[in-house]
């Protein structure tokens, strides 16, 4: 493996003749930069360095520090900004299950556990933080802005694609759990208004709920062949909006029905089962959604290489991770508490679908909208990454092939449409699959509890604590060592009791 390094460069026009004869004999994919240099605080502004990864391997990709094709970025981001895209981030569909991950927990252990994922959260983060920069004597400080790239350096190819399947795993299933929330909240309000015309105790007919996630799957099949979709910012400050509106709103309903109620519901060890075995496994899956709506590893070093210093990096994001997980903890803790006072054991899995609520159904419909406006453009912010990632993939492995490139197509009285076959398959097949997988088990809380457990201890605590290890030369059996394995182990066992507690729920509600 060798590797051409040439400083400051922007294009392959930069090439001196015989580094472009070079660079033409050998294969070669340009994939970033290793490192960057001379940096000057003062403006924000950064000279690159370029490096060429050549090999007589077939070319593959790897995540780097920077982009050498690139004019130049400044980064302008504050802890202000860091702090709004966390919680924003954070804050979405996880949020209508904590009424009910509270009431399977009950008053001591609901609140307790939401502080303390927070805490967990908190610490996790804290110290991923500190692996953004990388000191080097020679070419500066080397940048690591997404959390797979960051595996890479320190952890090597095979971790990174583990990180990586995990990633695309979450990706893949928060797309599943939207689909199933997006049927569910077009479901309320064709409820909510049959129940607004012909009182509460009528017996509304049932939702065809399949055909409404195959609607929903045209929907986003059609969506999904708009090219670069996902550059649209628009689309991220839409579905921000509608995650704190419809938060809100179930918040201040559930508050509301306490005071309409007069009393506090629910007790100290939550909701009542038939059995030991069966509390034990809805606790369990209870837990597992709480870890579904904390961990923000995934986008936190990407955040992170937005923000400007003086001051650091590092100081500015540990200090919104703090902000932002105070913030998101009152916001989580008043979600969950005021549902689980309002309805007891009777709590929904769903706070605003469940159908605790009935008036005014004007402001219930308004809160279901919400939802389904944000989740229909949050399922594309999440699976165009993986389109993205895909179709990088083919166009590498198979550059010649007429599958990925684009062609026109003539149609009367209309101009010309360009399509992509490779695209147009892939896509549709991607969310054929969702579809079909949200059809087979379309069970909201189960499901954000085997995304919750899956993902809490991979992406949220094992990969920041080994990047963070190898960062800092933490040896073997250290004090700090012992310490971060034992929290890394506890995350697990925790993890693993959720997933246990969540596909046995998912196994029941399917066979019931």
């Amino acid at each position: 493996m060798r590797y051409l390094e040439i400083s400051g460069l922007k294009s392959d026009g930069d090439l001196v003749p015989q580094d472009r004869e070079l660079k033409n004999d050998i294969p070669l994919k340009r994939v970033g930069a290793t490192g960057i240099i001379n940096r000057d605080d003062t403006e924000g502004y950064y000279e690159e360095t370029a490096a060429f990864l050549m090999t007589n391997s077939e070319p593959f990709e790897v995540e780097q520090s920077a982009v050498p094709d690139q004019e130049p970025s400044k980064r302008t981001g504050t802890v202000w900004t860091a702090t709004a895209h966390v919680i924003t981030g954070v804050i979405g569909a996880g949020v209508l299950s904590l009424a009910w991950s509270t009431a399977q927990l009950g008053w001591i252990a609901g609140p307790l556990s939401m502080i303390f994922f927070a805490l967990i959260t908190l610490f996790s983060t804290l110290i991923l933080c500190e692996c953004y920069l990388t000191p080097d004597p020679e070419k500066g400080p080397i940048r690591h802005p997404s959390l797979t790239g960051a595996v890479k350096f320190f952890l090597g190819e095979k971790r990174q694609k583990i990180c990586a399947l995990f990633v695309l795993e979450s990706l893949y299933g928060t797309a599943v759990a939207y689909t199933i929330t997006v049927t569910q909240s077009v479901s309320a309000i064709e409820k909510s208004n049959c129940y607004h015309r012909e009182g509460h105790d009528s017996s509304c007919g049932r939702i065809h709920r399949n055909m409404l996630m195959l609607i929903f799957g045209a929907v986003q099949i059609v969506v999904s062949q708009i090219p670069d979709f996902h550059n649209m910012a628009w689309l991220s400050v839409v579905a921000a909006v509608m995650s704190f509106t419809y938060a809100f709103i179930g918040m201040a309903l559930g508050l509301a029905k306490v005071i309409g109620n007069g009393m506090v519901k629910g007790s100290i060890s939550g909701v009542s089962a038939n059995s030991g075995a069966e509390k034990s496994w809805l606790v369990f899956q209870g837990i597992a959604d709480i870890a579904f709506a904390y961990p923000y590893s995934v986008i936190l070093l990407e955040i992170q290489d937005t923000l400007k210093s003086p001051p650091s990096e590092d100081q500015t994001m540990k200090k919104a991770s703090r902000i932002s997980i105070v913030t998101t903890t009152i916001f989580y803790l008043c979600c969950g508490c005021f549902g689980y006072a309002a309805f007891g054991d009777k709590t929904p899995g769903n706070l605003l679908t469940g159908f605790g609520f009935y008036e005014p159904y004007w402001l219930v419909d308004f809160a279901n909208a919400c939802i389904i406006l944000h989740l229909v453009g949050g399922y594309q912010i999440y699976s165009q990454v993986i389109f993205a990632m895909v179709e990088r993939w083919f166009a590498a492995k198979y550059p010649d092939s007429t599958l990925g490139r684009n062609l026109e197509l003539k149609l009367p009285l209309c101009s010309r449409l360009e399509f992509n076959i490779f695209r147009l398959v892939f896509r549709t097949a991607y969310v054929v699959s969702v579809t079909g997988i949200a059809m087979l088990f379309p069970y909201f809380n189960q499901v954000l509890g085997v995304l919750g457990a899956l993902n809490f201890w991979s992406l949220g605590i094992y990969f920041p604590v080994e990047i963070y290890m190898v960062q800092k030369s933490i040896g073997a059996w250290t004090r700090k060592w012992v310490l971060l394995e034992a929290f890394s182990l506890v995350c697990l066992v925790i993890s693993v009791m959720g997933l246990i507690g969540s596909v046995e729920g998912l196994i029941r509600a399917k066979f019931r």
